[in-house]
């Protein structure tokens, strides 16, 4: 059947959820009823941590969560906002990782040995390799590393933070303002979980080199030996991020993210107890999401999934797709019960460029939207000549 405004599609479990064109010429036999659903347990909510989500790296899902919204102090998470902006910069060609940085008096003073924070130990008033610094940035979390980093980017930690801002926005961070690139406590220096997920999302997606650093388990600088504070990387081979954070305001706080097969999550949690139990309920929340959850690619672009008739056109029909592969991420084992309706125009007039929006998508299981595009044409359809678009006009009016 031609699909028309707002009609719904039943889906079939093939290479991806395909429109049902025709009913069946006769009623077929009653089926036996299926099984209920087994309904999957609820995520293992923290009990200590102030916020805390589950999502799905590929969609951007998210799963499960409490005060995902909220902002507050990220700590030293605040580092993956700092590495982001540098790897953009570098990205863009206005730095390199070869580039000299200089340890600061500044950064050395209040970022360095003789504060309560941590520290990567790059000698005061002498430089290091760009690269050799943010290591020590995201491997031992150093304040200091992060004020050197942000100086030699911006030339003032307060110009850095305009920048961490403005890519913060990019990125689609709404809830979140930084005022510094280390983390340490700052009136007005916040994000929410929502936020970090993102940012998470973000830099492996976008930068999945400066990424890879947040895996290593320790980085020496002279004679300074340091671990990562990341426990998740000792007890799982799958996890490989993202991040630790603690200060007396914002708690223990930690980012983390695992691949296992073809599905990435990540979990953020704010607000923990102990770095202990940070590393524990982080696990426990990747394992209920890698477990009761499944990550599918319904359509990929350039790939009819629904055919229309088109008026006044040189061809017949328009042929219509999505432009960026859709995802969707389900409970697992439900995935043939998700429903897709489409919402296009009851008459298409010619002519369609292609990569044309026409309408859109709308895929939903129990009723809520799981997943949604728009819907573009996959080739384009030139107008007809005179007498076609003349005799359509007719046509139109007539069926009208």
């Amino acid at each position: 059947m031609k699909f028309r405004f707002a009609v719904a599609a039943t889906v079939a479990l093939t290479t991806g959820l395909v429109f049902a064109q025709t009913p069946s010429p006769r009623p077929a036999a009653a089926a036996p009823a299926a099984p209920a659903a087994v309904q999957i347990p609820a995520a293992p909510a923290p009990t200590t941590a102030t916020a805390w989500l589950v999502m799905d790296h590929a969609t951007g899902q998210v799963l499960a969560g409490e005060n995902i919204h909220t902002p507050l102090p990220p700590a030293s998470i605040t580092k993956v906002m700092t590495s982001y902006v540098i790897a953009a910069e570098v990205a863009a060609g206005k730095i390199s990782l070869d580039d000299q940085v200089m340890m600061s008096e500044r950064a050395w003073r209040e970022g360095g040995a003789g504060t309560d924070g941590s520290y990567s130990g790059f000698p005061v008033n002498q430089t290091a390799q760009l690269e050799e610094m943010e290591k020590g940035m995201a491997i031992q979390s150093g304040n200091d590393a992060a004020i050197a980093l942000a100086e030699h980017v911006a030339g003032s930690q307060e110009a850095f933070a305009e920048l961490m801002n403005s890519y913060a926005a990019k990125i689609g961070m709404k809830d979140s303002h930084f005022v510094n690139a280390h983390g340490l406590t700052a009136d007005g220096h916040q994000a929410s979980a929502y936020d970090l997920a993102l940012l998470g999302r973000a830099l492996v997606n976008d930068h999945p080199e400066t990424y890879a650093y947040n895996k290593i388990k320790e980085f020496t600088v002279g004679s300074i030996r340091q671990h990562n504070r990341n426990l998740l990387l000792w007890r799982d081979p799958s996890v490989d991020g993202i991040k630790t954070g603690h200060t007396s305001a914002a708690g223990y706080c930690l980012l983390s993210s695992a691949q296992r097969g073809d599905q990435r999550l990540i979990v953020v949690l704010l607000g923990g107890a102990s770095e202990k139990q940070r590393a524990d309920d982080s696990l426990a929340l990747l394992n209920w999401g890698f477990r009761f959850h499944e990550t599918h690619k319904l359509y990929e672009p350039g790939t009819a999934i629904s055919t229309q008739k088109v008026w006044k056109g040189k061809a017949a029909e328009l042929q219509l797709g999505v432009a960026a592969p859709l995802l969707v991420s389900v409970p697992r084992g439900r995935y043939d019960e998700l429903k897709a309706v489409m919402d296009v125009p009851r008459e298409l007039v010619a002519p369609f460029a292609a990569g044309q929006a026409v309408g859109s998508v709308k895929v939903s299981l129990d009723g809520k939207v799981v997943a949604e595009a728009p819907l573009v044409a996959v080739a384009a359809v030139e107008e007809a000549g005179f007498f076609k678009r003349l005799w359509h006009s007719l046509l139109m009016w007539w069926n009208a």
